[in-house]
């Protein structure tokens, strides 16, 4: 799979992985496992791999971190498919996903800064992530009010009335409810429930930007016929909330593999805004890739 093939000549019944980081950090081991695991998927499953940037926050992501994505990938001795897709150029495809579900009633703008949110919040009733769960504060805001607070350039995020989502996607489950296929390191499949509930009325569009990790993710995996993604447990929760999106907008699933974490000697996962060290730093003191495979426990 050398980094020439254009995704264009992409087989439909073969299979497509992709490694899809944010240029807001250097790359470092966790980032290296998920690169690894899911190329090395590929091969085994005479599939493609893909590599996307996911750049959609425009103060935190920048020119060099992706030239260093490229750096380290090849270093690692991954080859991608071309062209590679950044989705500061897809706006205007999320933008569009959006208008789909404002249509359908289920996307709301939300004026509450994170202050009143957390004022507003109940006491230890928070989402996935640990952020307090939105206490519907401008869930029912009449139309008169959200005109006014708009025309004066008040910012907002949209959120989706997740209750009318479920609603909606209600009488197009064979089985009761939202479930999604999930695969270990052998291939071996199950289905696991889907829990969207659990993330309240989440953040579909952010206020600078026409979108969120949660839309974007969903509207490019189908853009790029993705079948496979290989991600880390820390994302195995918003997999509910993107199978709910997939269902309102006609996307197809693919089947996911969320690998375990690579934490340090207290048992926190490595993370690129705490800088912790880098693809580019164990490079620079002499290490192979060999070394990184081993420090990520793959054989």
């Amino acid at each position: 799979m050398p980094s020439t093939i254009s995704s264009k000549s992409l087989l439909p019944d073969r299979p497509v992985l992709r490694f899809a980081p944010s240029p807001n950090g250097r790359l470092h081991l966790g980032h290296a496992l998920s690169a690894l695991t899911g190329y090395e998927l590929a091969r085994r499953l005479g599939g493609y791999f893909l590599l996307r940037i996911e750049d959609i926050d425009p103060a935190r992501s920048r020119p060099k971190f992706i030239d260093g994505i490229f750096r380290d990938l090849e270093w690692l001795g991954i080859r991608w498919a071309e062209p590679v897709w950044r989705q500061s150029a897809r706006f205007a495809c999320y933008d569009a996903a959006a208008a789909r579900l404002i249509e359908m009633g289920l996307l709301y703008p939300c004026f509450a800064s994170r202050a009143q949110i957390l004022a507003a919040a109940v006491p230890g009733a928070v989402d996935p992530d640990g952020a307090p769960l939105y206490p519907s504060l401008h869930h029912a805001l009449p139309a008169d009010a959200i005109e006014q607070r708009r025309s004066r350039g008040e910012p907002h995020v949209m959120r989706i009335d997740m209750a009318a989502a479920l609603a909606r996607v209600a009488p197009q489950l064979a089985y009761g409810s939202l479930s999604f296929t999930a695969f270990d390191a052998q291939l071996r499949h199950q289905t696991i429930a889907a829990e969207p509930a659990r993330w309240g009325d989440a953040v579909i569009q952010r206020k600078d930007v026409p979108t969120s990790y949660h839309l974007s993710v969903v509207v490019d995996d189908a853009a790029q016929g993705i079948t496979h993604v290989v991600r880390g447990q820390d994302l195995l929760a918003a997999t509910d909330l993107h199978r709910l999106l997939q269902t309102l907008l006609g996307l197809p699933a693919p089947a996911y593999h969320h690998h375990g974490l690579i934490r340090d000697s207290n048992g926190r996962k490595l993370s690129k805004s705490l800088k912790d060290t880098s693809l580019a730093e164990l490079r620079a003191s002499g290490l192979t890739r060999a070394d990184v495979r081993r420090m990520t426990g793959l054989t």
